[in-house]
């Protein structure tokens, strides 16, 4: 039998994050076309998924369609998902010579949905559905926007300049929303002010 042996206690000492906000202004360079997945819609891929028989397709509604289209703000007007900021960012993190994962970790945006500054109208748009089909889409378009926002950045990893960088670049070549850039669009162009 064995003596137990006492093993060394290795103290680890954390630095503390350097955890940052800054402000941000995005303005609107195009468009800005939004569309949020309606409840008919969501209703619908989960009776197929359901295996659910099924129902005759209502007839078209392009007013209620642009409503669905548009999200709805807690404090008020209308609003864009913060998670679609934030992807526009890290893709644009490939342009600034940084890795997406690294820019992934390094900021943040609270709550689901940033405030849009701007009023919207309903937009007609011929799309490509299925099997070469054509169908017609009503989706709420933003001409004039701006979005006011704060971030919480990890100051060790990105300076300000960095972030700030990070999103003028995505402003320019990816963009947000329905047919952007990335998307081989040219809608949800924007600079930060």
């Amino acid at each position: 039998m064995k003596a137990a042996t006492k093993k060394a206690v290795e103290t680890v000492e954390l630095k503390p994050l350097d955890i940052r906000n800054i402000q941000m202004t995005l303005v609107g360079d195009s468009s800005l076309i939004v569309h949020k997945w309606s409840e008919k819609a969501k209703k619908q891929m989960l009776d197929t998924q359901m295996k659910k028989a099924k129902s005759a397709k209502a007839a078209k509604d392009p007013e209620q369609d642009y409503r669905d289209s548009l999200y709805e703000h807690p404090e008020g007007g209308y609003g864009f998902p913060s998670i679609g900021l934030k992807a526009a960012a890290v893709a644009a993190a490939v342009q600034a010579d940084l890795f997406k994962t690294e820019a992934r970790a390094a900021f943040h945006i609270d709550g689901d949905l940033v405030k849009i500054q701007g009023e919207p109208t309903i937009r007609e748009d011929m799309v490509r559905v299925g099997m070469g089909g054509a169908d017609l889409r009503y989706r709420g378009e933003f001409k004039d926007w701006k979005i006011v926002f704060t971030l919480k950045y990890n100051a060790s990893v990105l300076s300000s300049e960095q972030i700030v960088n990070l999103f003028n670049l995505a402003g320019f070549g990816v963009g947000v929303g329905e047919w952007r850039p990335q998307k081989n669009g040219s809608f949800g162009r924007f600079h930060v002010e």
